[in-house]
């Protein structure tokens, strides 16, 4: 019969033909197993990014809000002008936690940067008129300088710094751990691995014993053997999931995404309250 794997002494009904087709069938065959069982962690892990990512963007769309109403109740008078401002501000926000290279430190001066010609137009000196282009930008190029907005600023870095990071870094921790699975999903048999399957899988349907399995521990060998150049992710994969456990444990309390996003509007506030108090201070400067 001319057999490569499936030889045996006695009579066989196997032709090479069919063992080459037991092979193929074997592959697929352990295939499917890996894919089954991963696929549920797959889902588990995928299921969560997807959630986290879709709390994220309806945390980002409600703290917007809550800031475009500060201006539209308490600072009407330049709402309209702060619009642009406030949608930028979130959308940087929304880019950097979706992995886009942005420092959080710069997205923030930035917003505060562009607020201050209007605080400074509406709130410091209401009774300007015709401010100029140059002028407009002078007093945003020395937002930084002057701090109109006291430590607010710094808080608002401090705050967003920590908690956006975290939840970048969770996300993309999850979309990194989906990576891998489809990459197990896919692994590529050795020969000897495959010769091995073949031998305890589909070898003795060539002496009439279709019906027959494999006893628990043969099994089990033959798997290990397959499976031996993964047995180093596991340390790997264990590691990541403690890593996952820790980051998950930073992003409460202060640093929590949902209460920096939702309290922002409040430091806005208190921000336009310092520079409204010590307006005359600003000016001098």
């Amino acid at each position: 019969a001319d057999l490569q794997v499936c030889t045996s002494k006695n009579l066989t009904c196997c032709t090479k033909k069919m063992e080459e087709r037991y092979q193929i069938v074997v592959k697929q065959d352990i295939q499917q197993v890996l894919q089954t069982s991963s696929s549920t962690l797959k889902f588990l892990i995928s299921h969560n990014a997807a959630a986290f990512q879709e709390t994220f963007e309806m945390l980002i769309r409600q703290a917007e809000n809550y800031t475009s109403i500060l201006f539209c109740n308490t600072y009407r008078n330049m709402a309209v002008e702060a619009a642009t401002a406030v949608q930028e501000f979130f959308t940087d926000v929304g880019l950097f936690v979706f992995g886009i290279d942005i420092s959080t430190e710069e997205l923030v001066n930035r917003f505060f940067d562009t607020l201050f010609p209007l605080v400074y137009n509406h709130l410091i000196n209401p009774g300007l008129t015709d401010i100029s282009l140059e002028y407009s930008e002078c007093i945003r190029m020395s937002q930084r300088d002057i701090s109109p907005f006291g430590n607010v600023p710094k808080v608002v870095m401090g705050q967003m710094g920590r908690s956006l990071l975290s939840s970048r870094t969770f996300l993309q921790a999850l979309n990194l751990g989906i990576e891998v699975i489809n990459t197990t999903d896919h692994l590529q048999f050795s020969k000897d691995c495959s010769r091995a399957l073949l031998r305890m899988q589909y070898c003795p349907h060539c002496q009439g014993m279709t019906l027959s399995k494999p006893c628990m521990g043969y099994c089990l060998n033959v798997i290990r053997g397959c499976l031996a150049n993964m047995a180093e992710i596991d340390l790997h994969w264990r590691r990541y999931i403690q890593s996952l456990e820790e980051l998950s444990s930073t992003m409460h309390g202060t640093y929590d995404i949902e209460h920096v996003l939702l309290n922002f509007h409040s430091l806005v506030n208190d921000a336009l309250t310092h520079a409204s108090i010590n307006g005359p201070k600003v000016t001098e400067q």
